[in-house]
């Protein structure tokens, strides 16, 4: 089995031993400059060499070489190694014509999406090919023209057949990118189950909205949220971002881009978080549920044995039950809407005018913040 010089990187997460992988950057730019290489040469390599931006260097397996009247083919396999990516095992195609202009040009072919909408790092009817592996794809063309002593008038088309059906497994489509997948990596390589893909996605969609001219962004961490926003209040999902877990990162997001104002709307299990300043909801980072609502309680007046309750009980929802029962549950909220309120203005210090909808695992909501009150009464 040949070797790549990626089997030996590796992190260690909850006790296993998990692999990484290389990007569809980093595959585009092996393809690209092993058809050069057979484009120029007339022969295929069996093997090219690549250096990812990480300062890993590999070496990758050339796949369908295909020469023909002006223009060369070929393929490398994508491996996510340990990493849960829709794209483990694709073949990345690059297709290398000589071009009557000097300079390389690079674009994207089938399976590769097109920008059909502002925000993004392309311009509108451009390749969704990020400038990182973009770059990536042209060193690699050229070090394989300089390495032939041929002129560097080339152009590239990427192409990745099977991505016209996994963009559908992708954020693309909420992206606004058309008929494929995006050519990412910043570093050349994939990190298994890193966290770092999926807030650029988030970013990256924040961004749009603003472009877009949204004047006001809305978060929820999920589906509930969405459900809850159409369902109660008639807002579409396409207004909507989903955050996940990353309240924080998302705000940050928000600041960068340029808004101003913030809704935020989520599940009571995962906002009672951020009355203790947890910016990160995942229960990884912490779960503190009981302690909080039990905090909640007692400032609310309740007696030593209601907040004890909160530790008998497995779920918000379950706790929501017992504060509804001692006839606490109206204090109890105030004080954590309260606590919200505090925690995410120290977070975005003035920046963002925030609004905060929390509700129920039935969709029933228990209390908007004075902000998010106005807002909603403005589209009444």
């Amino acid at each position: 089995m040949h070797k790549t010089g990626i089997e030996e990187y590796f992190v260690q997460k909850d006790g296993k031993r998990l692999r990484f992988g290389y990007t569809t950057g980093t595959c585009a730019a092996a393809a690209a400059k092993a058809a050069t290489l057979l484009l120029l040469r007339k022969t295929a390599p069996k093997t090219v060499s690549i250096r990812t931006p990480k300062g890993i260097d590999l070496d990758l397996e050339v796949l369908e070489p295909t020469l023909s009247d002006g223009f060369a083919s070929c393929a490398i396999q994508k491996s996510s190694g340990d990493d849960p990516d829709v794209t483990d095992g694709v073949l990345v195609y690059a297709r290398v014509t000589r071009s009557g202009a000097p300079g390389i040009t690079v674009d994207g072919g089938i399976g590769v999406g097109r920008v059909t909408k502002p925000g993004l790092k392309q311009a509108i009817g451009e390749a969704a090919i990020n400038p990182v592996p973009r770059e990536m794809i042209r060193q690699a063309v050229e070090e394989a023209a300089e390495e032939c002593e041929a002129p560097q008038n080339l152009s590239v088309i990427i192409s990745i057949p099977e991505g016209v059906m996994l963009a559908e497994k992708t954020f693309n489509p909420r992206l606004g990118i058309e008929g494929g997948i995006s050519i990412l990596g910043t570093s050349g390589v994939v990190e298994p189950m890193s966290e770092d893909a999926l807030v650029d996605s988030i970013v990256l969609e924040i961004r749009q909205r603003k472009a877009m001219g949204e004047m006001r962004l809305i978060l929820t961490p999920g589906n509930y949220g969405a459900d809850f926003l159409r369902d109660v209040y008639g807002i579409s999902d396409e207004r909507i971002v989903k955050c996940s877990n990353y309240i924080g990162k998302a705000l940050d997001a928000a600041i960068d881009a340029g808004f101003t104002k913030v809704l935020l709307v989520g599940h009571i299990g995962k906002f009672i978080k951020l009355s203790g300043g947890m910016m990160n909801t995942h229960s990884r980072e912490g779960d503190c549920r009981a302690e909080l609502m039990a905090a909640a309680a007692l400032r609310a007046g309740a007696d030593a044995d209601t907040a004890r309750a909160m530790f008998d009980c497995v779920t918000t929802d379950e706790m929501l039950r017992v504060l509804e029962e001692k006839g606490m549950l109206e204090g109890t909220m105030d004080a954590l809407k309260q606590r919200i309120e505090f925690s995410l203005n120290a977070r975005v210090k003035g920046q963002l005018k925030l609004g905060v909808i929390v509700f129920t695992g039935v969709g029933t909501e228990l209390f908007k913040t004075d902000t998010a009150k106005a807002w909603m009464e403005e589209r009444a």
